[in-house]
């Protein structure tokens, strides 16, 4: 769609996150959700985006590295937004996108982020550290894990009584409000090439 902002999203699990966003954005007049690229072919968020009636792209490890810039160009995408995607993007893509792809953290980086730290294992931790606060972190991708600009955070309470549940629900509340509204802010920034937060 050339009148739009294009944003394809990358997904690896159960894809509420990127179900929620494709709601958002169903009916928005400047941003498309082109397609969604996922990395696992047993994935829930397949089915979740088939009925959402979302292009699904699968891809390997090798594919990822190799091919997989060209299939973004091919669908002419602007931004990249992952959303519960747990691969490192490769370099090529990184320097392509550079500024123009960001991801979502279960935590208030730059605690509890870097490799292996994501879901239920970074709630966890956050529990077993006796931690009074936990939260989002929307930030930009490089080539680490959770070290891109940080462009925004929320936080919520943790409570002596949690499990890793409740506070995993309490963070997905958290998700589902602001992710697709940050995610609208960064793009129209774009649109109107204006600095990004």
């Amino acid at each position: 769609m050339e009148d739009f902002i294009n944003i394809t999203l990358f997904a690896s699990g159960s894809g509420t996150n990127a179900e929620n966003i494709v709601k958002y954005f169903s009916n928005n007049k400047l941003i498309y959700i082109n397609s969604v690229f996922v990395n696992n072919p047993n994935a829930e968020v397949i089915d979740k985006m088939k009925k959402l009636g979302k292009e699904i792209v699968l891809f390997d490890k090798e594919i990822f590295k190799s091919s997989l810039l060209q299939e973004l160009k091919k669908r002419n995408t602007h931004l990249i937004v992952l959303a519960g995607f747990l691969w490192l993007v490769p370099e090529n893509i990184i320097n392509e996108y550079k500024g123009k792809i960001i991801n979502i953290h279960p935590a208030i980086l730059p605690n509890y982020g870097g490799k292996g730290m994501y879901g239920n294992k970074v709630h966890e931790k956050v529990l077993a550290n006796k931690e009074k606060y936990s939260g989002i972190t929307i930030h930009e991708v490089n080539n680490e894990y959770d070290k891109g600009r940080i462009i925004f955070q929320a936080t919520c309470s943790v409570f002596e009584t949690d499990t890793i549940e409740s506070l995993a629900n309490r963070i997905h509340t958290l998700e589902y409000f602001h992710f697709p509204k940050v995610i609208e802010a960064w793009a129209l920034s774009f649109k109107l090439n204006i600095k990004p937060f």
